[in-house]
């Protein structure tokens, strides 16, 4: 059900996003087919990117909720030890987040500063 939900609402957003993106009238025929062709182009590197982010966003939460669980049983079986823990288990949540950071500066960069513009 959860997993359903979310994928509903993930289509309707990249639904909604994609008329963001449409030409006017005018504007495509005076742009022939290259502008056409630069539209489907930004269209489909936005939900890539939206999609890139999605699973790198899925993946650190899952990342993160098994080290804190971890974390916690092994506070539970040994309190003594829970500073070393704790640390350990921090530094490791900033290594994992990184992931999703890694993932939005690359979509970051295909939305705005895209190196393949000049391919079409």
């Amino acid at each position: 059900m959860r997993k359903s939900l979310v994928f509903l609402l993930g289509a309707a957003a990249t639904l909604m996003a994609s008329p963001a993106f449409a030409e006017t009238a005018e504007a495509a025929a005076s742009a022939g087919t290259t502008g056409n062709a630069k539209v489907w182009f930004f269209i489909s590197v936005a939900i890539a990117s939206a999609f890139g982010m999605a699973i790198a966003a899925a993946g650190t939460g899952l990342a993160q909720s098994n080290a804190i669980r971890g974390a916690v049983d092994g506070i539970a079986r040994n309190p003594g030890a829970s500073g070393k823990i704790l640390t350990t288990m921090l530094i490791g949540l900033a290594m994992i987040e990184s992931l999703a950071i890694y993932a939005l500066v690359i979509a970051l960069i295909l939305l705005f500063a895209n190196p393949f513009i000049s391919l079409l």
